[in-house]
């Protein structure tokens, strides 16, 4: 029997089964192989870390079926269905569960020569791409990402690709600045965000960095990240917060002329979207530009999902890519 993972109030979770629609035409049944949690997002949701009236609390309704990163493979298609085949490996932006049925436009096709555990990344990059593709990156940009978690981990790579001359990660976790390294950060930076200007400049010839991005989601970070940026720089915020009403303005905006972009997963176009961008995720990821090697660090069936969301809520810095796997 098909089974999805559920979220049926504040910190609680569980797995349920249900029965997919039938296969209508244009469609897919897709049985899923593994799926990505996004930490940020799910606990964020799971634990309800936002405020009131915000966009975070008019999405979160119960039931909430959590999850937007799934690989898969295709079972069944239905009539006048072009493009797919049985068996074809593909991504779904699609909730915790064992089975989808979805329009065959919404399959991204997933190279077989891939491990779907590192392709199950590709929700996450495109999200960070949105944040790289704000930011004006360039060859030879000076740039630092505050916030070395998953998304800034998927942001580092990117602007690697871009061609950042030096490239900072701010995170007071040590652990995380060494997958960041290895992603192509050219310096980590061990410390508070609040306390860390003197060696930010020291890493960067003496100077601010001309483009942040803060991938923390993390209110509190928002201030402390406008006395980072140099003079008519650019600050991104690629976190998504679930309190906006605690992100302050400081006098830095106008004294020094700096520039406020904000990067969303919605904010796709017609030439930069989401097969666009997985395409050239995968292709990254097959040609070595893009390392994902070590950042898996935890696996676990759906049905000890309560015990995976506990882990992701109370060890944040230990753990970076939370899988489930449905083939067991």
């Amino acid at each position: 029997m098909p089974h999805r993972l559920v979220f049926t109030g504040k910190s609680q979770a569980g797995m349920e089964t249900f029965e997919p629609p039938a296969v209508a035409s244009g469609q897919a049944r897709v049985r899923a192989l593994c799926s990505l949690m996004s930490i940020g997002t799910e606990t964020i949701v799971f634990n309800r870390l936002f405020d009131p009236g915000t966009h975070w609390d008019r999405w979160v309704k119960y039931p909430f079926y959590p999850g937007y990163s799934l690989i898969g493979e295709v079972e069944e298609i239905g009539p006048q269905t072009e493009g797919l085949n049985k068996g074809d490996r593909v991504a779904l932006r699609c909730s915790h569960a064992s089975h989808h049925v979805v329009a065959a436009d919404q399959c991204l096709p997933v190279p077989r020569d891939l491990d779907p555990k590192q392709a199950a990344w590709f929700a996450l990059a495109k999200i960070a791409s949105m944040g790289v593709r704000a930011s004006e990156c360039r060859l030879g940009s000076r740039v630092m990402v505050i916030g070395a978690g998953p998304v800034g981990q998927m942001a580092v790579r990117w602007l690697r690709a871009a061609g950042a001359e030096v490239l900072l990660a701010v995170d007071p976790v040590a652990k995380r600045l060494e997958w960041a390294m290895r992603g192509g950060a050219t310096h980590g930076i061990a410390q508070p965000i609040t306390e860390a200007m003197d060696e930010i400049k020291k890493a960067n010839h003496g100077e601010l960095p001309e483009i942040v991005i803060d991938s923390t989601g993390n209110a509190a970070v928002f201030a402390a990240a406008l006395r980072l940026v140099k003079n008519r720089g650019r600050l991104v915020l690629l976190g998504d917060t679930g309190m906006p009403s605690h992100q302050c303005l400081t006098s830095d905006v106008i004294s020094r002329g700096l520039s406020i972009v904000g990067a969303h997963d919605c904010h796709e176009t017609a030439e930069w979207n989401a097969a666009r961008i997985q395409r050239l995720f995968m292709a990254l990821v097959q040609t070595g530009r893009f390392s994902l090697e070590g950042l898996n660090t935890h696996e676990f069936h759906p049905r000890d999902c309560v015990k995976a969301y506990a882990e992701a809520s109370d060890r944040r810095g230990g753990i970076m890519g939370l899988l489930f796997d449905w083939t067991k």
